[in-house]
């Protein structure tokens, strides 16, 4: 149980049977702890979405200002980025957002971290460029290509500027999936370290003597746990916005391409 480690394994809660697709394999459809987590996270949002626009008021209450609040954040983010087209993809961004903050509180409330799974964070990152690639192509065809073409470069600077631009893009989903995932992961692992500090160093004085000397620095950790703690809810936070604002930005590069290039 000291093993930083251990808090990512996946636990299967309820084997289910396997499901096998051609050409793919066979898939373990097993309800695990990490699946747990992220149904956990989904109801919560929806349970908290129902509860504040199910009898909304003149004069809100704590609960609907709350949800107000979020909902105009997020909306001031699509448009403030996109443009006034940012609420037809406001739906897409919220969701988002609140799924993955509070798949992040979850993870600090001793419920499993499901974005500490690259699996899962690869997964929302993919869904995220494959509706920039949607729109992209639906709006603007085959000039989807000019996102790769920047104006004003010279033509000769296209052959180096060009494969530039195709990697960068190709990346997003990489960069997107590993910042979620390497904050999650290294948060936790830096408060496991520090609480079995804590405990190793109050095991230690207790034998007496000089090992005393191990309550001062048990003591020391674990106001190390605390401030980490709460370093670990800002960034869960933050994580949440930069993945919106990096959807958001994403997606105005393929809905205002005319603009750009």
């Amino acid at each position: 149980m000291a093993d930083p480690m251990h808090q990512f394994e996946i636990h299967k809660i309820v084997d289910l049977p396997d499901f096998t697709l051609p050409g793919i394999g066979t898939i373990d459809m097993a309800f695990t702890n990490s699946t747990l987590a992220m149904t956990l996270a989904a109801g919560l949002v929806v349970a908290f979405m129902a509860l504040v626009t199910s009898s909304p008021k003149v004069v809100p209450g704590r609960l609907q200002v709350v949800g107000e609040g979020v909902f105009s954040y997020i909306d001031n983010l699509a448009v403030g980025i996109i443009g006034h087209e940012g609420r037809k993809f406001f739906p897409f961004v919220f969701s988002i957002f609140l799924f993955v903050l509070v798949m992040n509180f979850l993870g600090l409330l001793l419920v499993f971290t499901a974005t500490s799974q690259l699996a899962v964070t690869a997964t929302l990152a993919a869904i995220t460029i494959l509706l920039v690639l949607i729109v992209g192509f639906a709006r603007n065809g085959l000039g989807f290509f000019k996102l790769f073409v920047p104006s004003g470069v010279p033509w000769y600077m296209l052959i180096l500027v060009t494969p530039i631009e195709v990697i960068s893009f190709l990346l997003r989903p990489v960069t997107l999936a590993l910042r979620l995932f390497g904050n999650m992961l290294g948060g936790h692992v830096a408060m496991k370290v520090f609480a079995g500090f804590v405990v190793s160093l109050g095991a230690l004085a207790a034998g007496g003597g000089v090992a005393l000397l191990g309550y001062p620095a048990a003591a020391l950790a674990l106001s190390g746990v605390v401030a980490l703690t709460a370093l670990e809810f800002l960034v869960a936070f933050l994580q949440a916005f930069v993945f919106a604002v990096l959807a958001c930005v994403y997606l105005n590069d393929v809905v205002n391409l005319g603009h750009h290039h």
